[in-house]
């Protein structure tokens, strides 16, 4: 009668976590596309959505800061263009904070019946924001056509800046939704980090009128240079990026990635407990 050992090797716990993660593509896969279709499935419009609400913020942004307010655009962009090039990176790092904070909560039947890497839902739920984030482009396009307005050979670097976004909407994600399991308050504070982040990021006017006594403190927030990053790469021309304030962003989405997926890792093994 043949039988078989159980062997546990000190050690090995976090190799196999990272293995399990590209074992179990096809439940990300799955998470990500049942969230997408989910998402406007009851919606009179469904994915129009997608446009209506960054087109709908922009119009305003350009009211407000453009007309009213006569802040300057950067070189010879037009102002809806420069707020849009903001908004996509903008939209799709808020629209992951909220499906991230809640994933783990929406998901929790599955959670506390089945083992898999829990990190798959969260990043999975990313990915819907990707999704409207690809859709609200085509009012980009939209919009260079309308204003006769050319991007140069700096758009060729766009996918650079959209890496960035990912890694630091997944890396505050990750935070939010360990948190929100923690301490359901989090539920709550999530929309207001959202909206306070939006009037402190610079979506509807140029970071430029920000005094260079501040910049560096300014970036500090990690959305200041992946929307410079966005403005440089779509406006081109006279658009500049701060070198250094970039770099601060940059090494600050770095950390909040690296910290995320730790602090997640650390609290993974009480999800199942406390959801």
């Amino acid at each position: 009668m043949n039988s078989k050992e159980l062997i546990i090797e000190a050690g090995r716990t976090e190799s196999q976590y990272w293995k399990d993660l590209w074992k179990y593509r096809e439940l990300f896969y799955f998470l990500s596309w049942r969230d997408i279709l989910v998402r406007y499935k009851q919606t009179a419009i469904g994915m129009a959505w997608a446009l209506i609400r960054p087109f709908l913020t922009m119009v305003v942004f350009t009211v407000v800061f453009g007309s009213l307010a006569k802040l300057p655009s950067e070189g010879n962009a037009p102002y809806p263009i420069l707020v849009y090039a903001a908004l996509l990176p903008w939209q799709f790092f808020s629209g992951a904070l909220s499906e991230c904070s809640n994933s783990l909560i929406s998901n929790s039947n599955l959670l506390s019946k089945v083992y898999f890497p829990r990190l798959i839902v969260p990043t999975s739920a990313v990915i819907v924001s990707f999704v409207d984030f690809m859709i609200s482009g085509m009012i980009m396009l939209g919009l260079m056509a309308w204003y006769n307005f050319a991007p140069d050979w700096r758009i060729l670097t766009l996918p650079m800046f959209v890496v960035i976004a990912f890694a630091a909407s997944i890396g505050v994600g990750l935070w939010l939704a360990a948190l929100t399991v923690e301490y359901r308050d989090f539920r709550y504070i999530v929309p207001f980090i959202v909206q306070f982040g939006l009037y402190i990021s610079p979506v509807g006017f140029s970071s430029k009128i920000v005094p260079e006594q501040w910049r560096l403190l300014y970036s500090l927030n990690p959305m200041v240079g992946v929307i410079e990053g966005f403005r440089w790469a779509i406006l081109g021309g006279e658009s500049q990026i701060d070198l250094a304030g970039f770099a601060l962003s940059l090494v600050i989405v770095v950390l909040l990635l690296c910290s995320g997926i730790w602090y997640f890792r650390k609290m993974e093994r009480t999800f199942a407990d406390v959801i």
